[in-house]
């Protein structure tokens, strides 16, 4: 007897091929799109009622008495991250996506364990794609000082239907009363100040005051799944006074709900009046974000859209980005490439008015696959502070041009439409 031919054995061949093949259909098929097509410019960004729609719709509602405060490049974020943990005195916890090697993933184990032996509750949640390349001799050194190091849906079989749902939030919180999100990463790659190829530039926000509670509720919503403990009491949760005059609104978007990203960014652009100001380091919109931005330039708003350049740690999703430029540039929409290095930033302004940062790119995987974490920020002063930030960025930049994208060559177009093929997964 050939086992190839015993029937029971062919059937459950067969039927392991079909399991396999429908889990890989259910994480490669693009998520559900809740629009259908752009919103209308009903509300008006200098409209009351703008905020209060944004804030019943999307996440908390805007919380009042917060201290933020921009750290740009890693030579102020991982200063002002590492200090904060070094004064802990209850509870660290720290998500990320990115956690990888090298002098500054040393420095952060480090100090994670040194307050792990202190006694303070350190909690580090690693997304298990995005960590793959950090050294296990990391993890091992934060474990056995007391650090709780938890890979977030590694893949077996009771996450093997969510394995294409990451978390891409970044979130350190310090007993419950300092927190930091943005887009750096644990990595060498954020070091320095953006001055050559080898220092990425980034920027990140150090939050205090009230909403700080919405940021480790984020947390704590991916801690209880990865672990099944559920965070609570005054060590997490304790009563925070005002600290400044800021209003922030934090927006999560998490598995089966990741849409809310793409509501509350499609809400933003329609209520634009005069400015649009878009930094991203993976700008590959889809169609509704294209023709929301086609939209908005109709009715005369000015858009400034600032990307990596020939510096970028990922051509393919470059190159499905540009395929899509040609009507955007057409219309008026300026496309500007960030020359020194690779652009890391995450940053969107309406009209001096609104401003969100966070973790949230620009790209299909952001807005309909990965978990993100953003804020929203509605004052005039904060949007002119980050104007001001994108307006250096800018100096740095170089604009690209309808004539350059209608003069690539045909291997440029034909690579261009394949990588575009791929849009939902890059």
């Amino acid at each position: 007897m050939k086992i190839a031919r015993h029937p029971l054995v062919i059937a459950i061949l067969s039927a392991a091929a079909g399991v396999a093949a429908w889990l890989i259909v259910a994480n490669l098929m693009p998520e559900r799109r809740d629009l259908q097509q752009p919103l209308p410019h009903h509300l008006a960004s200098s409209d009351e009622q703008f905020r209060i729609s944004m804030g019943a719709l999307f996440g908390s509602h805007a919380i009042p008495g917060n201290k933020v405060e921009t750290l740009t490049n890693g030579n102020q974020i991982f200063p002002s991250m590492l200090q904060a943990i070094r004064g802990a005195s209850n509870t660290i916890t720290f998500e990320t996506y990115i956690y990888w090697r090298g002098a500054i993933a040393d420095q952060f184990a480090d100090v994670l364990s040194q307050k792990a032996r202190e006694g303070v509750s350190v909690k580090v949640l690693l997304d298990w794609v995005g960590s793959i390349p950090m050294e296990e001799t990391l993890i091992e050194r934060m474990r056995s000082a007391g650090v709780e190091v938890v890979r977030f849906r590694p893949v077996k079989w009771s996450t093997v239907d969510r394995v294409n749902n990451r978390t891409h939030r970044k979130l350190l919180i310090v007993d419950g009363r300092i927190g930091f999100t943005g887009g750096v990463g644990i990595g060498d790659e954020w070091n320095g100040d953006a001055r050559t190829a080898a220092e990425w530039r980034d920027n990140h926000y150090r939050l205090e005051g009230p909403a700080v509670s919405e940021l480790q509720a984020a947390f704590a919503e991916h801690w209880i799944e990865a672990t099944g403990e559920l965070l609570m009491g005054d060590r997490f949760f304790p009563a925070i006074e005002p600290e400044g005059e800021q209003d922030a609104q934090i927006v999560v978007s998490s598995t089966h709900q990741r849409n809310v990203m793409h509501l509350m960014l499609m809400t933003a652009l329609a209520a634009a009046e005069k400015n649009i100001r878009i930094a991203t380091p993976y700008f590959v919109p889809d169609s509704i974000t294209r023709r929301q931005l086609l939209d908005a330039r109709k009715r005369g708003v000015d858009i400034e859209i600032i990307v990596p350049g020939q510096k970028t740690d990922a051509r393919l999703v470059q190159k499905a980005s540009r395929h899509f430029w040609g009507e955007l540039l057409e219309a008026g929409i300026r496309i500007h490439e960030f020359d020194p290095t690779m652009y890391h930033c995450k940053l969107v302004v309406v009209d001096e008015v609104w401003t969100s940062v966070g973790s949230t790119n620009i790209d299909e995987r952001a807005l309909r696959l990965n978990d993100e974490a953003n804020i929203n920020f509605y004052q005039p002063r904060f949007a002119r502070e980050q104007i001001k930030i994108f307006q250096a960025d800018l100096k740095r930049s170089t604009r690209y041009t309808i004539d350059k994208w209608q003069q690539r060559s045909m291997g440029e177009r034909l690579s261009d439409w394949m990588a575009s093929l791929l849009r939902s997964q890059i």
